[in-house]
């Protein structure tokens, strides 16, 4: 099983920055977690999100937030809407689930031919 955050949005923050003060520098980016099997591909309902400065290369823990940042971030999370969850099979799924309908119709077929066979 191969889990991995696919980037859904990035906004780009007026706030300045706790680390190195400039301003128009700060990213906010939400995640959401996508999930790879052999048999299929499914996008879950976990949201990420990470706040990060282009100028100092400094991700932004929420414990440095000041009240501007905490007040845009919590009306961004408002704002934003996820990707729906959703799970697609690939190809392997939908083989093995034909070699089991074929086994079991084969079954069924040959059951009742011997039914019928007893009975005549």
């Amino acid at each position: 099983m191969d889990k991995k955050w696919i980037t859904v949005k990035e906004v780009s923050l007026n706030n300045n920055c706790p680390e190195c003060f400039s301003k128009d520098h700060l990213e906010l980016t939400f995640k959401q977690q996508f999930i790879e099997t052999k048999f299929s591909k499914s996008i879950t309902q976990a949201i990420s999100t990470e706040m990060h400065c282009n100028r100092c290369n400094t991700t932004i823990y929420p414990v440095n937030w000041t009240e501007d940042i905490e007040r845009v971030y919590n009306y961004q999370m408002k704002a934003f809407t996820p990707k729906k969850a959703s799970k697609k099979y690939k190809a392997p799924f939908w083989i093995i689930i034909g070699i089991i309908a074929v086994v079991v119709i084969s079954t069924l077929i040959l059951y009742l031919h011997i039914c019928l066979n007893c009975f005549s």
